[in-house]
């Protein structure tokens, strides 16, 4: 049973990302679907075995951990350094993050930033990979299995001669996996179902909820050209990302909360790089801009400059 799932979801991650181009649409989907219900049938089955007990302190720490160094990879490492150039590191701070990110989702880096970039270029119009203008369920999770090319040519021309990026671009499925190979080998089962195959299925939802919740509901202190909004528990679930409203106004800053209240767990682990020497050339829009920013209007369809 371990050893089936394990492989068959590793398995599934290859052939999707391998041949995501060159496969039928109907087996593109059929195996993307699989790998979207798999960790709620590892919920399923933690559950059954949990039954009675509370999780185990291992368990819970491997999620917990794991949760955080995946999260923290995807919105510092693929999010705000890579996509938004908001500050810059080392060599080896960015491989250290970028893998962190891959082992949280099997989507490489140059395509992530790709698809990101394009969703900013065309935000809530058309062209726009994933809007709620196309329906919740689109933006959240259906926009995926359309399989649609990432333009990397267009969008990330500079980042595929960065060899760190394309280092992690080709070894992609070997950091995913070992995002669910360590926990089994720390915890066998448990420590998959909880440090594995539950933490992505997590991780995945509340990264699709930045597309989807955090463009349909929630505040919108800045009159950008489309709808992002600020969600104050995307924010929490999300380590600072939900604050959307606040970055589609200011693409390219750092730090995504504004004030005490809008907790941004990403920006303090961007803090603590710049204090300690590891980050510089940190993005952050002066003050005066933030204020004329919250009272200008903006005519529809033109786009706010990073």
């Amino acid at each position: 049973m371990v050893i089936w799932l394990l492989g068959s979801v590793v398995i599934v991650a290859i052939l999707i990302k391998a041949l995501e181009h060159r496969m039928p649409l109907w087996a593109y989907k059929v195996g993307t679907l699989f790998y979207v219900a798999m960790p709620f049938l590892a919920l399923i089955d933690a559950i059954w075995i949990s039954w009675g007990r509370w999780i185990g302190s291992v368990e819970l720490g491997l999620f917990l951990t794991f949760a955080f160094l995946t999260g923290i990879g995807t919105g510092v490492g693929y999010h705000r350094l890579l996509t938004h150039r908001s500050f810059e590191t080392r060599p080896s701070i960015k491989l250290l993050l970028l893998t962190m990110g891959a082992m949280a989702i099997p989507t490489k880096p140059v395509d992530f930033a790709a698809n990101h970039l394009k969703h900013h270029a065309f935000s809530d119009r058309e062209g726009d990979p994933h809007s709620p203008l196309d329906g919740l369920l689109h933006a959240h999770i259906g926009w995926i299995l359309r399989a649609s090319t990432p333009d990397r040519e267009r969008y990330c021309k500079g980042l595929m001669t960065d060899p760190v990026v394309t280092f992690v671009d080709r070894t992609l499925m070997v950091w995913f996996g070992l995002g669910l190979l360590v926990p089994f080998l720390i915890a066998g089962w448990p420590g998959l179902l909880w440090g594995g195959l539950i933490r992505y299925g997590y991780h995945n939802h509340v990264t699709f909820s930045v597309n989807s919740i955090c463009h349909t509901f929630g505040d919108r202190p800045f009159n950008t050209p489309d709808r992002s909004r600020n969600n104050w528990l995307i924010g929490l679930l999300a380590f600072g990302e939900g604050w959307h409203n606040n970055h589609h106004a200011f693409p390219g800053m750092a730090y995504h909360g504004m004030g005490a209240r809008q907790v941004d767990l990403n920006a303090a682990v961007i803090r603590l790089l710049g204090r300690t020497g590891l980050a510089w050339n940190i993005k952050q829009p002066s003050a005066e801009l933030v204020s004329r920013r919250r009272t200008q209007s903006m005519p529809d369809g033109q786009a706010i400059a990073d």
